[in-house]
This record gives structure tokens, sequence and C-alpha cells, in this order.
């Protein structure tokens, strides 16, 4: 089973290579998973029949009791033949349907394998996060296949309007499957439905939840307004999700619920009002439609409130003629849509108001629909008549309220009758007035998949005692009652049968009366849902809009102070409350008076950054409150801490510098003296808050400490430095989500900076300050006398010597200078002492960084620290040089060193598996030729996966900050005068 579906999303990863090589008969191929899927359930008939099992098991997350699980049984097996069986059909119909030229045909392709390839384990999983999890890929998948034609807005819009109910159906249901499997103590389907848990009030909220996913998947009221606007995709996907597959979802989880949960309040009161009325809007609804697939469509919303009836009932003989209606509602709707493709394919147009004599046209395919729509309207001797009967004939012999449910199935099955014949009626006959449509021929390809469903129709009819083995399985789990309902073709005349000619009678006056019909309709019609659901997505917007123009002021105080005002509110009720300072030993105001000193240092830095106007000095005094922490690392006695703080305070100054370049010198922002007032007291709670809850949190420390036990097995794997250890070893999984937030956050940053990169290609060459080298400006092409560019020329791209703004033809002999681009600065911007610092400081920085990566395991250092040390080497050569030193320094892309860091770190957690877990550390110990004895252990390669991440962060950030600004300042600078040198 396992293999069956992965076999769907594995070829459907090929749909697109294999499109384009093969055309559209790339389906044919595609169509062999959903085959083999198909024939692997009829070898299986026998055994779910006899009420056997098939399972599948892989402990998946055993400390969450989530399994891999799957199991096919009877129902089960109905559904895998139907997602299967007319996937397959449909896969082969697409090969006539689109042409070579359609456009993202392989997107489309592979989106509907991996749809099947969702609905088959979606019907197979035994476990309710994994049927949770197929779940929403169908949900998924149908968005993408909805919104197939993504430039029309139709197409967007349907497609999110589906995905939005859908997605927020099935998140409701995921809470209702946590609190059903916390009732019963397991998420195994297969457990919970043999030894249901007792009724509660959490059960019957579990309950209601699951049946709110399960409506809105399967379109009923009031979440059916989506499937009809569904009917924007293209017409496969309508055959395949809105009849045969998606929207039975639903109506199967209800049909595999109902064994266990039919008698738990409000199961069924909830299921047969809903169902019923659905029924008959749906219907309803379907008289007044023009479009053959609305006419379908609501015909579908229709049949599938009465499916949810039936299902819903929970009882032997109504399970049994639900598994029945199921099968036959896939058989006769399915190539009902396959037609409507067909004729629209034939025609163009699917209004049956044009259409008009079709049925001499194509008498083959006029015939198929006869057959189909004769199944949906219950004539005999086809599948539809044998279903509907044993549907009547079950809720007659039940309950009052199933009854009840019967006189509306009448009533729905009288507008089935009509709208069936409208159908037919539209799409095939002469229409006096209206000129016969022309058509094209239809191949005998294009047509043998509907064909073949709608003569299972009339196969299965006679034939339904056949299928009473395999449906009987899944009613048997039900209490049986004393005469037990059986399928056949002919139960003789009584009053399930009176019900079926009335209800053909009542359709075809309806049918003939179809023009007061509409005009009652339109006199009674309400405002539309698709309306409603359209007006509550604009008053959302709305909404959302006025708050954040209430919240989102551009003031960044104001956000500080809201923010730090809900914090604290928090916390001073929760101090208030439970006075957690009760027991709470004195906090000692130093260990040593060198931190007296240097946190009263460190203060007074702060409260002179509140008097600073101007932005550089506030940046600098701000940069000393942060060495001054790092200094009281030091004094407590911890290096790794004080040293990346001291690296991570001289980064932030310089990119802090670098952006202030852009920024005026002073602040603009004129606050009062009643605004400072108010904001004092906010900041001063917000640092006493902070300072009672650490005070608190650690005098309140009840067990032993774990630092013993860290030591411990830092030394028991032959380390020293505990810190690293922690970092990339024993706490690697949040080194490893921190690095991946970090990279994030870079590319993030640099995306924006360079959001209108694309039109750099247009624009001017970069021309030199007034006192730059004359040849500073890179050549792009565009001087006199000189042919323009293959692709623009950018620092990247250039040589050393254009790097470095040198002539060309002087390359023999270039200039001596202390860095490579320094010549490009103009003389007043330049720093003699600066550039020889960069140059003599750059490689033995860079040493360092290598020493403190390889030194973590025993001495202060690591990853973070390393890279954070190389950025400050290469930071000082863009200081000294500017950007096209840094050009220079770093000829790969910065987004190179991130993206290595990433793959090592990930790379190296995912070799742990070989030993069973991710992170599973290891150490190699060997003998090195003139090295001497060594050791490489996994924490080392994490840490160097750490180290390039960070210098990749770095120089990413410098480049866009720095580089790109440098490129806008000398953009706005004035043009050198003509002719100078």
């Amino acid at each position: 089973m396992s293999v069956l579906i992965l076999c769907h999303f594995a070829l459907a990863l090929f749909a697109a290579p294999l499109v384009r090589r093969w055309g559209t008969r790339a389906f044919l191929v595609l169509a062999l998973p959903p085959a083999a899927a198909g024939v692997w359930a009829l070898t299986r008939w026998s055994t779910t029949a006899a009420g056997g099992t098939d399972t599948t098991e892989w402990r998946w997350l055993p400390a969450y009791h989530v399994d891999w699980a799957l199991r096919l049984d009877a129902l089960a097996e109905l559904m895998v033949l139907l997602a299967a069986g007319v996937g397959t059909l449909v896969l082969v119909y697409c090969a006539s349907y689109f042409d070579d030229r359609s456009r993202q045909l392989g997107r489309f392709a592979g989106n509907l394998l991996a749809f099947a390839g969702a609905m088959l384990g979606l019907v197979l999983a035994d476990d309710l996060v994994l049927l949770y999890i197929f779940w929403e890929l169908t949900t998924v998948f149908s968005y993408l296949l909805i919104g197939q034609t993504s430039d029309h807005k139709r197409n967007r819009r349907s497609a999110l309007q589906a995905l939005t109910v859908t997605a927020l159906g099935g998140l409701t249901m995921l809470v209702g499957f946590l609190l059903l499997g916390h009732e019963a103590g397991t998420y195994r389907i297969s457990a919970i439905l043999a030894d249901p848990p007792p009724p509660s009030a959490a059960l019957s909220a579990a309950v209601v939840l699951i049946l709110v996913g399960a409506l809105s998947k399967s379109a009923i009221w009031p979440f059916s307004l989506w499937l009809p606007n569904a009917m924007a995709a293209p017409t496969p996907v309508s055959a395949y999700l809105h009849a045969a597959a998606m929207v039975k979802a639903g109506v199967y989880l209800v049909a595999r619920l109902a064994p266990a949960f039919a008698e738990i309040t409000p199961w069924r009161p909830l299921l047969l009002v809903l169902g019923s009325l659905t029924m008959l809007l749906g219907g309803w609804r379907a008289l007044r439609m023009n479009d053959l697939k609305l006419v379908l469509a609501y015909g579908t919303v229709s049949q599938l409130g009465f499916l949810t009836v039936l299902a819903g009932a929970g009882g032997h003989d109504t399970g049994l003629a639900a598994t029945a209606m199921i099968l036959g509602h896939a058989l006769f709707k399915a190539p009902l849509f396959l037609v409507t493709g067909i004729v629209d394919h034939a025609t163009g147009t699917r209004d049956l108001r044009k259409l008009s004599g079709l049925g001499r046209r194509l008498p083959a395919v006029c015939a198929v629909a006869v057959l189909a729509g004769a199944s949906m309207a219950a004539v005999p001797p086809l599948l539809g008549f044998a279903a509907k009967e044993a549907a009547f004939q079950t809720l007659l012999d039940g309950s009052t309220g199933d009854r009840w449910a019967l006189a509306a199935a009448v009533a729905g099955s009288a507008l089935t009758t009509a709208y069936t014949l409208r159908y037919l009626w539209g799409a095939f006959a002469r229409k006096p007035g209206v000129p016969d449509t022309g058509a094209h021929p239809v191949p005998a390809a294009f047509l043998a998949p509907p064909a073949v469903l709608a003569l299972a129709c009339l196969v299965l009819g006679p034939g339904v005692p056949w299928l009473e083995d395999l449906l009987g399985a899944y009613a048997a789990q039900f209490p049986a009652p004393d005469h037990p309902y059986h399928l056949a073709l002919w139960h003789g005349a009584g009053l399930a049968l009176g019900l079926s000619a009335a209800a053909w009678a009542g359709g075809v006056l309806l049918f003939l009366a179809s023009g007061p019909v509409l005009r009652v309709g339109h006199a009674l019609a309400l405002r539309s849902a698709d309306r409603v659901f359209g007006g509550m997505l604009l008053a959302l917007e709305r909404t959302a809009l006025q708050c954040t123009g209430l919240v989102q002021r551009g003031s960044l105080p104001a956000y500080l102070v809201t923010t730090m005002s809900v914090v604290l509110a928090g916390q001073i009720a929760v101090l208030v409350v439970d006075e957690p300072w009760t027991g709470t030993p004195a906090p000692r105001l130093w260990d040593h008076p060198t931190q007296a000193g240097v946190a009263l240092l460190t203060c007074a830095v702060a409260l002179l950054c509140l008097g600073v106007r101007r932005r550089m000095k506030a940046v600098v005094l701000a940069g000393l409150t942060g060495y001054g922490t790092a200094l009281l690392f030091v004094a407590q006695g911890a290096p790794d801490l004080a040293l990346t703080q001291f690296c991570v305070e001289t980064v932030s100054m310089i990119v802090y510098v670098l952006v202030l370049r852009r920024m005026p010198v002073y602040f603009e922002e004129n606050f009062s003296r009643w605004r400072r007032l108010m904001r004092m007291p906010v900041a001063l709670a917000g640092g006493a808050a902070v300072a009672v809850v650490l005070w608190i949190m650690a005098g309140h420390r009840r067990a032993e400490s774990a630092g013993a036990a860290m030591v411990e097995e830092t030394a028991h794997h032959g380390l020293k430095d505990v810190v690293a250890t922690i970092l990339v070893d024993l706490r690697a999984w949040d080194t490893m989500g921190e690095s991946a937030v970090l990279a994030a956050a870079a590319v993030g940053v640099t995306s924006l900076i360079y959001l209108h990169r694309r039109t750099d290609a247009a624009e001017q060459p970069v021309l030199p300050l007034p006192g730059d080298h004359p040849h500073a400006a890179l050549r792009t092409g565009d001087e006199p006398g000189t042919a323009p560019p293959t692709a623009p020329r950018t620092a990247w791209q250039a040589s050393r010597y254009e790097s470095a703004g040198l002539p060309s033809g002087d390359e023999g002999a270039p200039e001596r200078t202390w860095l490579a681009a320094s010549a490009t600065l103009a003389p007043e911007r330049r720093s003699l002492v600066l550039e020889v610092v960069a140059r003599l400081i750059f490689h033995p920085v860079l040493v360092l960084s290598v020493y403190l990566l390889l030194c973590a395991e025993n001495l202060p250092g690591g990853g973070f620290v390393a890279g954070l040390t190389a950025g400050v080497a290469f930071i000082a050569r863009y200081l000294a040089g500017g950007r096209h030193e840094l050009a220079d320094a770093v000829r790969f892309k910065a987004g190179l060193f991130t993206g290595l860091g990433l793959f090592l770190s990930t790379a190296t957690a995912l070799g742990g598996l070989g030993e069973g877990t991710v992170l599973h550390g290891w150490t190699w110990h060997g003998h090195l030729p003139v090295w001497g004895d060594a050791h490489l252990s996994t924490a080392v390669l994490f840490d160097c996966g750490v180290y390039l991440l960070v210098l990749g962060v770095v120089l990413d950030i410098v480049r866009a900050l720095g580089a790109r600004i440098d490129r806008q300042i000398e953009r706005a600078a004035p043009r050198p005068e003509e002719g100078r040198a």
C-alpha cells in the first residue's frame, strides 16, 4: 500500500518532462499508478468482502503515538476502486481532451496524479493524524487544479474560495481529531472503532468539530458555495475531484466513523437536517442553471446531501444503501461531466440555450449521456435505481427522523429527475428557433472513458447482488436488524417503488413546467452564498485595514510602548496574584566589586543615550552598553558569551553606521515633555520587571542544576568547552533552527534592498565621484566608440583591474597600492592608515577565525564567533577600499557561503540517521602524517556549517547595506565636468 501511494507522488514529479517529451500521450503513462492501485484492490476483493483486512504499520512519531498506519477493509476497498478506477479513466480521457499546445499541461498532469495519490492515502489511512495530512494534501492539490488557468480572475477566485472553505474546515477537524484521540487514548482509527470512548461533553465537541470538516469537504450547506464555483476548473478535474473523489472524502469520513459515533449527540440530527436541506437546495438551484456543468454541479451538491443522510443515519441497512449509492453516484456523475467536456470540446459552448440537435450529430455521445442520466434519475434496470430503492426502503424502515429524511429524499429525487431531463434536453434535443449546433466528430478514444463508466451502471444494475458481500461487510459493523435488507434490482411492487414513481412523476412535471419554475425560483431566490462570501471577505479586509491603520502608525516608540505595556500587564498580574517572591532568597548586589563598576558605567552610558540628538552618537553609546554587558560576562567567568557579545556588537555597530549614511544626521522626531514623562515609567518598569522575574526564576529553582550533568557529558566525549558542546551537540536542534532563521532573515533583508535589481541593467553606468580615479566607473559598453556588452557588467563580474579602476592596457604594470581597489576612491575619501591596517590584519584575522572554529571543543570559540570574526576581516577591507575592494576580496557571491553552511549543517544532522537518530554524534580518531594523532567529530562539521552560514550572512548584509548604498550615493552624485582627466 505504501509503495502504491509513493508511486503516485514519484511519477508526478516527472510529469512535466514526460509531457514535454511525449505531449498528451504522457497521460497514458501517468495513468499506470492508479491503474495498478485498482488492479491491486481487485485482487483483495475476496479478502475484504469476507471481513478481512490488509494492514501496513510503521512507527512514525512514537512519542506522540502517531504512526504511518494503512488499512484496507471493505469501505476502503470501495473507495480505492472508485479513486483509482475513475482516476485511471480520467487520465486516459485527458490524453484526448487536451492538446500539446495547452498551457502548463505538465504541471496540471503532475497535480492531478499527485491528487490521486493523496486520495488513495486518505481512504487507506488508519491514523487520524495521517488521515488529516492526506486530507489537506487533497485540499492543496484541488486548489492548484481549480486555479490551473491562473491568468483568469474567475479561476483564481474559485480556487481561493475552495481553499478557504475546505482548509478552515480541515483545521477545525484537526482540533476534533486531537480531542477524539485524547478521549480514546489512541489515534488509531480501527482501535477507536473497536472500542469507542464513553459519551462525554468532550466527545460530543470532538464529533461536532470533525463533522464540520467533513461537511465542508463534501459541500454540505452552509459550505456548499465552493463546489459550483469550482467548475471553473477543466472538465477532467470536475469529473474526478467533484464527482468521484474529493467531495466523497467527507461522506467517506462520516461513513467511517458512523459505526462508533452515530449514537453520540448531535450526530444524527445534524447530518439528517443539513443533508436533507442541502439535497433540496441543490436540486432546486440546478433547475435554474443554463451551463451544463453548473447543472451537474448543483446536482452533485444535492446528491452529496442525499449521501450524507444515508451515511449519517448510522444503521445496518442505511449503511448498505449508503455504500451502494456512493458507488452509483460516482458511476453516473463522472461520465456526465466527461460528456459535458466532450460537448464543450466539439461545439465550443456549454450553454444549453445555444445547443440544439446534438443528439443527431453525436448519437454515440448522446447514448452515453442518456445511459448515465437514466441511472442518475434512478430508472430501472440501472444501478442508480437499485441504490435509490435501497435508500427509500431502509429510510422507510427506520426511525421517525429517518422517515422525515425520506420525505426530503423523495422531493430531492423529483428534483433530480427534473434536472436530469433538463440536462439531456439542453445538451442533445432540437429546440425550436435555435439552429442546429455544429460539432466536429468525437474520436472513439475520447468517448471510451465515459462509455465504460456508463456501461458499468448498466451492468451493475442487474448485477447489484454481486456487491452484497463487499458492501455488506461494511454494514456488518452496525447492529444487524432481525430482517436485514439485501441488495437486489427488484423487490416487488411496494411502497418504495411507489415513492420512486412519485418522484419520477414529480420530476417530469417540474421539467414540463420549467417556465413557471424559473419564475418562482427567481422570485424566491435569496442573496447567493457566493455574494455573501465575497461580502464577508471584503468586510474582513476592510476591518483589517482599519485595525492596521489604527495600530500601525509608523512610530517605532509607539510600537515598543504598546508591546512593553502588554507584557508588563501580564507579568505584573502574575506577580500580584501569585506572590512568587515568597521564600526567594534576597539577591546579591554583586559577586565582585568589578561587576558593580562595570554595571554602573554601563547604566551611565545608557542614560546618556536619552539626551542624544545625533544618530551616530546614539549608535556609539548603544554599542558601548553592549560592550559593557560583554565585560560583565568576562567578570562573571563566561568567556564564550563575552566573545560572542563583542563580535555581535562590533558587526551591529558597523551595520548601523552603514545604514545611517542615508539618514539625517539628527533625530527628526520631536517629542513633547509629557510624552517623555509617560514613556520613562514604561521603560523603567520594563527593566525592573525583567530583573525581578530573573531574580524569582533563579531563586525558585527546586531541581538540581543541569550544569553538572552537562560537564560530565562533555568530559565523557573527551571535551572541555561545555558551552560549545551544548550549542553544536547537546542542543544542536536549537542551533540548527536558529541558523535557518538567520539565513531567512538575511535573505529577506537583502531581497527588500535589491527589490528593483532587474532595473539596474537599464540604468546609466556609475560615474566617478569628483576627485575619483578617472577610470573608477566600470565599463558597460555605453561609452562612445564601444560596442554594447552582451550582459551588464558589475563589480562581481569585473576583472581585478577593472575593479581596481585601472586603465585598460596597464595590466602588465599595475600601480602599487596597499589595497587592490583603493585607487577607485577620491583622495579625500581615502585613509592610508586604514588601508595599511586593513591589509595587515586581514589574513591574521582570518587565521584567528579558523583557530576559533577549530579550538571550540576545548577553548572559547565556535562557529558563530568564528564566522563573525571572519566577517569583521572582510568588513575592514570594505571600509578601507570601498565596494570594489569588497568585490575583489570575495570572488564568490555571499549566498554561496550561506547555502553551503546550511547544506553542511543539515547534511551533518541527517548523517546521524545512519546511527538511528538525526544529529547523532560520532567522533573519528586516527593518525595523520605530519599532523600526528587527530580526531574529527560531527560537532566540528556542524560548527563549520555554522561558520560558513554566519560569514555568508555578514557578507550579504555588508553587500546590501554597504555596496548597494554606495552605488546609490554614486548615482546621486553630480556628473564630473566634461573633459576632466
